[in-house]
């Protein structure tokens, strides 16, 4: 195989011989059981283990979801659920704060058919610092999310409320490579791909019971070990083995839900007429997604846009090497945004700086044209 994948790789056999492996119990010491292939741990063995034998659990948790299943749950993570419900009410007393806003975008599913609430960590942080402290002081996230990322992780969160109704979404990856095009997915050689997903930990905190009535995520174990996944979640053939062998697990309120980023998954229909299933979705990322230093591309931007249009009008420079500066100087990466004043209305990712520049070249813009369209991007992406 080439070292770029291609679309035309894509091996729907293939796939499904990685994905209809089995999972043996006895592979996973700490855990209590297997269903559907997703291995369940008690939280009481996993808090247990923490004090008597941490290493060898992080070391089964990051084999679990690197060439494992991809997927676990753990179940009664929050013993007490009025912690679960009192943050449940900062989430809704956020959400009724901004109905009167604009309609959120969504990722992989129709804007506005959800209640979605968009950097829900600060948001509940400066809403409610009791709860806050309470609810994230469980120890359990921080020891899945070391075990698979290693310490000095950062972690942003999402809430999702499913409305009665609520359809399904498409089965998908996550980030950072599922939220690019297939085109964009193409130009990243596939030792990328792999370590894509070795930068980011989804989880799931269950704010409600979760029958399979209700929609809980549907999960394609082993589906992470797909090497040209990225480009393969939106390819039909892909999306109708999804349908035929995806599963679900009925969650508990206080259950966590932890899975490797490249796991296909999609959070399910909700059937029920009256019950709304909500979720903090969270987000973790390594630490080394960072560069070593900080620089203003903004203000590299508006430097160089002069001279770059005078030489472009001047006929000193091609296409080519107007993209080479632009690549070395402006921003070429959505993330992170603030997705309620940023938010992907056309795509999953909204537009980005070297974008920006580009099409204000192509396009001619006057200097103050462009350094108003600067500002604006720079004031929107804030939180």
């Amino acid at each position: 195989m080439s070292l770029f994948g291609r679309v035309d790789d894509l091996d729907p056999d293939a796939f499904a011989q990685v994905c209809e492996q089995e999972v043996d119990l006895a592979d996973y010491p700490f855990a209590q059981e297997v269903a559907s292939r997703v291995v369940i741990y008690a939280a009481d063995t996993m808090r247990n283990a923490m004090h008597s034998n941490l290493q060898a659990l992080m070391g089964e948790l990051h084999r679990l979801l690197s060439d494992g299943p991809g997927v676990l749950v753990v179940r009664g993570a929050y013993t007490d659920h009025g912690v679960i419900d009192r943050h449940s009410e900062v989430f809704r007393q956020i959400i009724a704060q901004e109905a009167a806003k604009v309609v959120r975008a969504d990722h992989f599913a129709k804007a506005g058919a959800n209640q979605r609430i968009w950097n829900a960590l600060q948001k509940a942080a400066e809403h409610s610092p009791e709860s806050f402290i309470e609810y994230y002081a469980n120890p359990l996230l921080g020891l899945i999310a070391e075990a698979w990322l290693g310490p000095c992780f950062q972690t942003t969160a999402q809430v999702n409320v499913v409305t009665p109704g609520g359809q399904a979404q498409q089965p998908h990856r996550d980030y950072h490579l599922g939220f690019q095009t297939d085109e964009v997915v193409a130009r990243y050689p596939l030792p990328l791909h792999r370590l894509s997903q070795n930068l980011t930990l989804q989880g799931a905190v269950a704010h409600t019971d979760m029958p399979l009535e209700t929609g809980p995520t549907l999960l394609l174990p082993f589906s992470q070990l797909y090497e040209l996944g990225y480009l393969a979640w939106r390819d039909q053939r892909f999306i109708d083995y999804f349908a035929g062998h995806a599963i679900q697990l009925p969650l508990n309120k206080g259950d966590l839900l932890f899975f490797n980023p490249a796991l296909f998954h999609a959070a399910g229909t909700n059937r029920t007429p009256d019950q709304y299933r909500m979720a903090n979705l969270l987000q973790i990322s390594a630490a080394f997604g960072k560069p070593m230093e900080t620089v203003n591309r903004e203000r590299m931007m508006l430097a160089l846009y002069p001279w770059l249009l005078k030489r472009m009008e001047q006929g000193e420079m091609d296409a080519v090497e107007v993209s080479a500066v632009i690549a070395m100087s402006a921003d070429g990466y959505s993330f992170p945004t603030n997705l309620d004043t940023d938010p992907p209305l056309h795509g999953m990712a909204p537009q980005t700086g070297q974008q920006l520049m580009a099409q204000a070249l192509d396009e001619g813009w006057p200097v103050d044209r462009f350094a108003e369209a600067v500002e604006a991007m720079r004031v929107k992406r804030l939180a």
